[in-house]
């Protein structure tokens, strides 16, 4: 069961204004703003994808509501796009090549299997999946990220995981 990301002790309120406070406001939420950039920015680098959600999230500090959401969730809608950003400036086709020897491992087989049955989720449901399962948010986080009703993100979640069981054939 994901931990609740933005229940952070200490962390709250508006970003402060000086660089190290900031530092420190994001800090708690800097694993979870990796997680997601790695899932949804898939051949970009995740490490620039977070330096770039947080410039923006300095340049942006003085837009964060409260009333509108934990600071995790405010930090993870900004990850999230800049993830997509990052993926469209990738070019395609460019392709890792592999020089080594021919080499057998079931796990990464298993792995890439999970792997493509999320990519063929809609973009609504894989977006739910990554944010829920990967970067381990709450409910009321992933549905704020996702700008939708909590209820409407269990239909989603609810929807995925039964598209993901068909596509896996597990069975309960």
């Amino acid at each position: 069961m994901p931990t609740m990301v933005g229940a952070v002790v200490g962390v709250s309120g508006p970003p402060p204004g000086d660089a190290v406070g900031f530092g420190d406001w994001v800090r708690p939420w800097l694993g979870a703003m990796a997680r997601l950039a790695g899932r949804l920015a898939v051949g970009a680098d995740r490490d620039e994808v977070v330096q770039d959600a947080l410039a923006r999230a300095w340049r942006k500090r003085g837009q964060y509501d409260a009333s509108r959401g934990t600071p995790a969730a405010w930090l993870l809608v900004i990850t999230a796009d800049q993830a997509r950003k990052a993926v469209r400036r990738t070019r395609p086709g460019l392709v890792a090549l592999w020089d080594g020897e021919d080499w057998e491992r079931p796990e990464l087989d298993a792995r890439t299997d999970v792997e493509d049955a999320i990519a063929g989720l809609p973009s609504r449901q894989r977006l739910a999946v990554d944010c829920y399962y990967f970067a381990e948010l709450s409910i009321a986080e992933t549905a704020a990220v996702m700008g939708c009703p909590e209820g409407a993100l269990k239909s989603a979640l609810s929807d995925a995981r039964a598209r993901l069981r068909v596509r896996l054939e597990v069975s309960e």
